[in-house]
């Protein structure tokens, strides 16, 4: 095993270094600022659309930036997992979408009602339109809760049900029904949808800390943990899927392959799981819903989305090097409503940000576009408080770490903790600022 001796300040200089090793580096004739009259609409104020509005005001000189969303309050989304096993408040990842524009750029406080990809239009939800001359969509994606069957939110926080992605008040009450379990013990069933999802690693994540915790207590006897997954795999990268197979062995958490959650019965505590071999009812003492994901209805109804592929999700068809759309190429597809065959987290937007400005200024300017986005995507995989590993891949699946020969990717150590529970958030705030 690795050992990885470091202090506080050498620690700080790490994460600084891995803030730089995220980052895309541009060449310095690319950064010089571009005139234009350009009408760029950008739909949706999270990560990536946030990042992008103010890489965007600091590149051009005479555009008009406008980017829409209804959304008051900004989610710090990587911190929910944290929330939700009771290590951070629910403010910690609260902020408002004002606090990270820059001047220049002009919020329409709306959602997105429709997109006309042929008359190049976006129309507001109070109808009014907003013409364009390129457009990158950058919403996220919704949560279909209705797609399981007895579920609603508010039941979250009681009778054993937990659902951290739904936002920060319910990986709160997550975290109150998760910490009865760990005292009272019983059957737990952590469930994983068969879409695609933002950061599948949280799942796993959820499953590690509530066990550590319930084994620091002293009640691990007591519980019954059982992953759930959706197909015959933990996670998407076989490595780390094997990887993940051997602790949950080391830490007798059951996996359940194949397992999709179609329905729950509240009052009776029970679940009702699709199967290759039909549907199965399992009984449980806390459940941690993640819902069917997918992308927003805005998107699915514009002609935008795949039609032959994620049929049922609606992500955007794009070239998932360029991130541009295909059949429209004054269109760019950012975060996790891209179709793309990986980069559903916060990560993988940092590294598509860049990808997507170097395109527009070359769109812009009628020259070629340099970046390319690889499939990039960081799960900082917490196994348990306080020990984490940080892993990181491309399209291909292959580990590019961004500490080769220091931070050992499959390895749980504190510092890929403190990574994700202390650097993690500042450089997302400096991304958010375009600075990163």
């Amino acid at each position: 095993m690795t050992k990885l001796k470091t202090n506080r300040r050498q620690f700080f200089g790490l994460a600084a270094g891995g803030a730089a090793a995220m980052a895309v580096t541009v060449p310095k004739a690319a950064l010089s600022q571009v005139a234009t009259k350009a009408r760029i609409v950008i739909i949706g104020a999270g990560a990536g659309g946030t990042a992008l509005a103010n890489r965007l005001a600091i590149r051009l000189s005479g555009a008009q930036i406008t980017l829409l969303d209804q959304r008051a309050e900004h989610i710090y989304q990587p911190g929910l997992s944290l929330v939700a096993a009771g290590l951070k408040p629910a403010g910690y990842v609260t902020s408002k979408t004002t606090d990270w524009l820059p001047d220049g750029v002009t919020l329409i406080a709306e959602a997105a009602a429709a997109i006309d990809p042929e008359v190049k239009t976006v129309t507001t939800a109070s109808g009014q339109s907003l013409p364009y001359d390129f457009l990158v969509v950058a919403p996220g994606l919704v949560l279909d809760h209705d797609a399981i069957e007895g579920f609603s939110l508010d039941m979250v926080g009681k009778n054993g049900i937990g659902a951290l992605y739904a936002g920060p008040q319910y990986a709160a009450a997550t975290w109150a029904a998760a910490k009865a379990y760990t005292e009272t013990g019983g059957v737990g069933l952590f469930t994983r949808p068969a879409t695609e999802m933002k950061c599948a690693g949280a799942p796993l994540k959820h499953t590690f800390l509530i066990e550590d915790i319930a084994r620091s207590a002293g009640t691990r006897g007591k519980l019954d943990i059982q992953y759930m997954a959706n197909n015959d795999a933990l996670f998407g990268v076989p490595i780390v899927s094997e990887k993940v197979r051997m602790l949950f062995g080391d830490r007798g958490i059951a996996p359940q392959y194949s397992h999709v959650l179609r329905a729950i019965d509240a009052g009776a505590k029970t679940a009702i799981f699709d199967t290759p071999t039909g549907p199965v009812t399992r009984d449980y003492d806390y459940i941690h819903v993640i819902p069917p994901q997918r992308a927003p209805e805005v998107i699915r109804q514009s002609g935008l989305s795949w039609a032959d592929k994620w049929t049922d999700q609606g992500w955007v068809e794009c070239d998932k090097a360029s991130l541009r759309h295909l059949r429209y190429p004054d269109i760019w597809a950012l975060g996790d409503v891209a179709g793309v065959p990986k980069g559903k987290t916060a990560a993988s937007v940092k590294w598509q940000v860049p990808v997507v400005e170097d395109g527009l200024i070359a769109a812009m300017t009628g020259t070629e576009p340099v970046l390319t986005y690889n499939g990039y995507t960081s799960c900082p995989m917490i196994t348990r408080v306080g020990r984490a590993m940080l892993v990181e891949f491309d399209y291909n699946n292959n580990l590019t770490p961004s500490f080769p020969g220091i931070i050992a990717p499959l390895e749980e150590l504190w510092i890929s903790w403190l990574m994700k529970e202390v650097a993690l958030k500042p450089t997302y705030n400096a991304m958010l600022r375009g600075r990163a």
